[in-house]
């Protein structure tokens, strides 16, 4: 479901790319050509160490998503809208990490068990070797790449809400605000063909490993995400919290990476636990 920003291509080359913000229109686009965010298909359970999982019940595997989905609206209804807040980790480089390493956190509609297109809004954030800690806020309908909102700042620990809105199948919008600077950006968007419509299926809240260059970024330790005022809302303008969503964990070679939950009905709390 996701295409990505260039940046993180170059900033994995170099510590002074890390640095930079922002390396122009045509390389990120270039760059996205090789990188996507859908959902890869969930683990079978025989792939998942059992030690990695005598605890967790009602949970699926995936290589790439952690987090919660909704994988059904209320009968009669399709999702429209999906928001929800959280607070901006500081990444760091995972036990005996020797690379750049990157997560994303994001909400989306459709993706998941609908997987024609994906409407899509979040944050990535990296950390470089040399500790230099970068965040990028972009907008995506998939299979459309990902683009980088601009004239919004980012800080650790800021306050950050992300709201997707679908207002047909084939058009939308992309809303982030950072809510302890003020400063707030938006995205109309349209399906990037006849075939990638939303379905109004799937509405989530995600932290991401992505993929770049045909395979899966270093996976950094972003600490906890906590997502709070989780909704989604529905076609006949009522809204649905995050109970019964779906719980999704990242397992990569058998060991299992993160830790989520569904606190109560408005939150998806997201934790690194990755050795």
């Amino acid at each position: 479901m996701k295409a990505f920003l260039s940046h993180f291509l170059l900033l994995a080359a170099s510590a002074a790319a890390a640095a930079t913000r922002g390396h122009g229109l045509a390389a990120r686009v270039a760059a996205r050509n090789e990188m996507t965010r859908l959902t890869h298909p969930k683990l079978p359970a025989d792939d998942i160490d059992e030690f990695e999982t005598a605890n967790r019940t009602n949970v699926d595997y995936s290589s790439n998503w952690s987090g919660g989905v909704l994988t059904a609206p209320p009968s009669g209804t399709t999702f429209t809208s999906v928001t929800a807040q959280f607070t901006v980790p500081k990444p760091s480089l995972p036990s005996g990490g020797t690379q750049d390493s990157y997560a994303s956190a994001w909400v989306g509609i459709d993706g998941d068990t609908y997987t024609t297109a994906i409407l899509q809004t979040g944050l990535d954030f990296g950390i470089s070797t040399s500790g230099q800690v970068s965040y990028d806020a972009w907008y995506e309908w998939y299979p459309d790449y990902a683009y980088d909102f601009s004239g919004i700042t980012i800080n650790t620990g800021d306050v950050m809400q992300v709201t997707v809105t679908s207002t047909s199948s084939s058009a939308g919008t992309a809303v982030i605000e950072n809510l302890s600077s003020g400063q707030k950006v938006s995205q109309s968007l349209t399906a990037p063909s006849s075939t990638a419509t939303l379905g109004g299926q799937n509405a989530e809240w995600i932290v991401e490993d992505f993929d770049s260059n045909g395979g899966q970024v270093p996976f950094a330790n972003f600490g906890t995400v906590n997502f709070t005022g989780a909704t989604a809302g529905t076609s006949d303008g009522s809204s649905v919290g995050t109970s019964g969503a779906d719980v999704l964990d990242i397992s990569q070679n058998g060991k299992v990476l993160t830790s989520a939950s569904i606190p109560s009905d408005s939150e998806v709390d997201v934790k690194y636990i990755g050795h």
